[in-house]
């Protein structure tokens, strides 16, 4: 239960988040945090990571709802298994973030994004994230990673 459990929180807090960053944040401008280090605005991202696939949204949405219910396959099966802890968890964390961005693309027409990094690295500070964003790329590595566990 526990990892439907990170699931969940990576889910409902990164939904909470975006509604509050569309009723509260303007649509231009920036507020920084952490010295400018941390950096949150709104952004609508209409495709894939970094955008790519924005003018073909359903076929972006129709691979994240594929690509989510593989995950959550996976996830299922692996619930009844015995150990497999690191592969578990990164699942849970995957398919978190995988849930609310496919449910972004399928009712908002659009994920939002919501901060990025104020570092020296241009391409990088342009970037824009969201707390799924993270679940997905450590969940992904984490079950990457799994195939070292015991």
């Amino acid at each position: 239960m526990v990892y439907i459990f990170i699931a969940a929180v990576i889910f409902f807090a990164d939904l909470w988040i975006k509604n509050y960053v569309e009723r509260e944040f303007p649509e231009e401008g920036e507020r920084k945090k952490l010295k400018g280090f941390l950096r949150l605005r709104r952004h609508y991202n209409r495709g894939a990571f970094l955008n790519v696939g924005q003018r073909k949204r359903r076929v972006v949405a129709g691979l994240s709802v594929c690509l989510t219910a593989c995950v959550l396959i996976l996830f299922i099966l692996t619930l009844g298994i015995k150990g497999n802890t690191v592969l578990k968890t990164g699942l849970a964390m995957l398919l978190g973030g995988a849930f609310s961005n496919t449910y972004d693309r399928l009712k908002r027409k659009y994920v939002v994004d919501y901060f990025s990094f104020g570092v020296k690295w241009k391409w990088f500070s342009r970037m824009v994230f969201n707390i799924s964003d993270f679940g997905i790329i450590i969940g992904a590595l984490m079950a990457a990673l799994s195939v070292y566990e015991n």
